[in-house]
């Protein structure tokens, strides 16, 4: 069974196209490679300047980035260059051979603060993990060497992770202001270093997962699925820009009640009850007019 599936994604920019694995494809660094004699630790980047389209290669921690030139368009190449991709990776090809400094971004972390007092969301510039990640406890954060380590800090309660961030919250026997920036720095040096942020291993596939969500989704009563659409299109981007997430849970058809999972900074955040009162809650009863009556949160 193939590892690596590679799908193809657009970018602000036409004439670049990224190529998304569902792994990992380097550890936390960046390369860009504007010929084939800067790819010289780059296997992969080489093959590819072999195309005679091929102009810029980007190789990030889980997709390779292409600018081509405009003698063809990517509707004629894409596709069979996706499936080129793949399949070298698939038989093992080298990404990277070695960390080219002259051209490896260097990595910033920085602070935000959440509508949940307790919690601070840590944003990188680098992609950290493929998939949604909540850890209540250091026994459920046993597949992530980083939580596992964040843990270590006393005052940490439960930490978040999603795309390029983490969200901690603390217990209240320290203040945000005495301690973020010792945490900052210690995130910082910890993806510096090239650590493991999580056991690929132990935890499923994004391409398991999503199988999973599916079948679970087709299983659904069509207003769930409208529910849950709803939840995923309007509600998670502006949950997760505040180091938070929210997943729906079910739909009682005779009751009219939606219950909801709060993860993240939004799991016992004091605004919680307001947010969904005023705003999911009136979204839904907007959108699906007579078939909701309230919404229920469960914190994590």
């Amino acid at each position: 069974m193939n590892k690596y599936s590679i799908t193809v994604e657009a970018t602000n920019n036409p004439a670049i196209k990224k190529f998304q694995a569902n792994e990992f494809l380097v550890n936390h660094q960046s390369f860009e490679f504007k010929n084939i004699d800067e790819a010289k630790n780059s296997p992969l980047a080489q093959e590819l300047f072999y195309l005679p389209f091929v102009k810029t290669v980007y190789v990030a921690q889980n997709f390779i980035g292409i600018e081509k030139y405009n003698i063809v368009e990517w509707i004629d190449v894409q596709n069979e260059l996706a499936k080129q991709i793949e399949d070298y990776l698939n038989d093992n090809g080298i990404v990277i051979i070695a960390e080219d400094e002259a051209t490896k971004i260097p990595l910033t972390v920085y602070a935000e603060s959440t509508p949940n007092p307790a919690t601070l969301k840590f944003v990188t510039n680098k992609k950290l993990v493929t998939q949604t990640l909540e850890f209540k406890n250091i026994e459920e954060a046993k597949s992530s060497p980083l939580a596992t380590e964040l843990y270590g800090f006393p005052f940490v309660k439960e930490v978040f992770m999603d795309e390029n961030y983490i969200s901690v919250q603390k217990y209240d026997v320290v203040e945000w202001d005495d301690v973020f920036q010792e945490l900052r720095e210690f995130i910082r040096k910890y993806l510096e270093e090239g650590k493991e942020v999580v056991n690929e291993g132990l935890i499923k596939t994004t391409q398991q997962k999503e199988q999973v969500e599916d079948k679970a989704f087709d299983a659904l009563d069509e207003t769930s699925q409208q529910i849950h659409n709803i939840i995923e299109e309007y509600v998670k981007p502006a949950v997760a820009s505040d180091g938070g997430n929210i997943v729906f849970e079910h739909y009682d058809p005779e009751t009219k009640n939606v219950k909801v999972i709060l993860q993240g900074a939004c799991s016992g955040c004091p605004s919680s009850t307001f947010t969904l009162k005023n705003g999911i809650e009136n979204m839904l009863k907007q959108m699906l007019a007579g078939k909701i009556n309230q919404v229920e949160a469960i914190n994590a």
